[in-house]
């Protein structure tokens, strides 16, 4: 049995926790998936890499309405595909290595870990350590219903929809919400016959309901779309994969592809790990929880020396807040006295489908169930109201803005369209600042005739009491 100072479980967010505090210290780092985790090698990174390209590819068909001719002849998609894994492949190789070979202080296992004791983990190959200090960072994965056929070569997961040895010609994705969608249009716009199937009545139903109906329209204008039908089962036939479907009126639907796309959300790794077995206290999705600084819980009192962080223990499933859970770890690890809280005011999103959408704070449903005390003030600005819209010929694009009526304070921000990702910017900034709208609103330059005057109009039409931190 080895001891260590320190044991991370999961080698994404947790690799960053190993800094130079350590180096005099003997370290674990235990993953038995492939080194980097979720981001780097399967999720946010090689996903936009793919986004982007399929961004210039749609825009040939949205060029002709400006006059413009522009021909899309085709994908290179192992050209585009190798290149994202050369480059990415190497740097998990290379994080691999390093921390693998030319680090003295740290131990790596290739391999999974359970939970034996409160600071003793036992390894897939029998190996077992303890340590001072635990960091679960262990992750989440992919869902696969129970359904037959689901197993048959051909049908697919975000970790390995990625990899394919040639951009299929006909693709069946199962689930409505971001990662189907942003797939959806990453194939639909390299060429693919795309049919997005999902359970539900809308498209990204998590949204506020305005960006969500309006998102399922934009959708169904650039691939097929069909809802309220589940997923049966999936066969093969000559003619490729068939795919059964049931409606929630009882009709069959059948769709052919040559390859499905199961995204049907993503479950944390919790229960491989035995956290279980040593109290440790869950979700009801099995998450773990932990206080504000971080710290594993066990009857909700903090569980001194363990930490978790990611995934595997927030229901945001995104990397800049596991960016930022990792900072607030690594501060409290190393100054135990001085513990710092994790800051979640205006955690933001965005979706890189097409068209993009983006969100921080309350949607208008949840702003009035959790604050009925209020007169709430809401804005839909379309980007067609602009000067830039109408260089864009818009006519989808538009943000939305929840706020008090009264004190001016941002609740909610919710933008579908063009670069949605960067237009939400100035919003969150707001929300984490304590700006009023009508500080946001009057108080920079807005740059005239740029996209972002959607976001001011959107202020100005909120009709939110000027004197409400007015800084004029």
């Amino acid at each position: 049995m080895t001891h260590y100072d320190l044991a991370i479980i999961g080698s994404g967010s947790g690799n960053s926790v190993i800094t130079g505090y350590w180096d005099d210290k003997k370290v674990a780092l235990i993953d038995g998936g492939i080194f980097g985790g979720t981001c780097l090698n399967v999720g946010c990174i090689p996903t936009k890499m793919y986004v982007y390209p399929a961004q210039l590819a749609a825009s040939a068909a949205e060029a002709k309405k400006l006059g413009v001719d522009l021909e899309f002849k085709g994908a290179d998609w192992v050209g585009i595909r190798d290149r994202i894994f050369g480059r990415i492949d190497a740097i998990s190789e290379g994080g691999r290595r390093y921390r693998d070979l030319e680090l003295e202080n740290v131990d790596l296992y290739s391999e999974y870990a359970t939970f034996t004791g409160e600071k003793e983990l036992t390894m897939a190959s029998g190996a077992v350590i303890t340590a001072d200090n635990i960091v679960v960072a262990s992750g989440s994965r992919a869902v696969l219903p129970q359904v037959r056929g689901i197993d048959l070569p051909g049908v697919h997961t975000s970790d390995t929809i990625m990899r394919l040895d040639e951009l299929p010609e006909r693709i069946v994705i199962v689930g409505g919400g971001y990662i189907a969608s942003e797939f959806a249009a990453v194939f639909s716009g390299l060429g693919s016959s795309v049919t997005q199937v999902n359970r539900s009545g809308a498209l990204m139903r998590h949204q506020d309901a305005d960006i969500s109906t309006a998102f399922t329209k934009a959708a169904a204008a650039r691939w097929n779309v069909e809802l309220n039908s589940h997923l049966t089962g999936i066969r093969t036939a000559d003619r490729g994969l068939v795919v059964e479907f049931e409606g929630t009126d009882g009709k069959k639907l059948e769709l052919v592809a040559d390859v499905v796309l199961v995204a049907a959300g993503r479950v944390p790794n919790t229960d491989t790990l035995g956290v279980a077995g040593i109290g440790l206290d869950q979700r009801e999705d099995g998450t773990l929880l932990v206080d504000e600084y971080q710290r594993l819980l066990r009857g909700g009192e903090p569980v001194p020396g363990m930490f978790a962080m990611g995934d595997v223990a927030n229901l945001e499933q995104l990397k800049h807040v596991a960016n930022r859970e990792t900072r607030v770890v690594v501060h409290n690890l190393e100054n135990p006295s001085d513990l710092r809280p994790m800051d979640r005011r205006a955690v933001a999103a965005a979706v890189f489908t097409n068209p993009q959408i983006a969100t921080v704070g309350l949607s208008e449903a949840e702003a009035r169930f959790a604050h009925p005390e209020r007169e709430l003030a809401v804005a839909i600005q379309e980007y067609g109201s602009t000067a830039y819209g109408w260089a864009m010929d818009d006519t989808e694009g538009f943000v939305k803005i929840v706020a008090d009526k009264h004190t001016g304070e941002i609740l909610g921000g919710h933008i579908m369209g063009h670069e949605a990702s960067l237009l939400i910017q100035p919003l969150i900034q707001a929300m984490v600042n304590g700006t009023t709208v009508a500080q946001l609103a009057r108080g920079p330059y807005w740059i005239h005739p740029a996209l972002t005057e959607v976001v001011e109009n959107a202020l100005l039409s909120l009709g939110v009491d000027p004197q409400a931190g007015d800084p004029l």
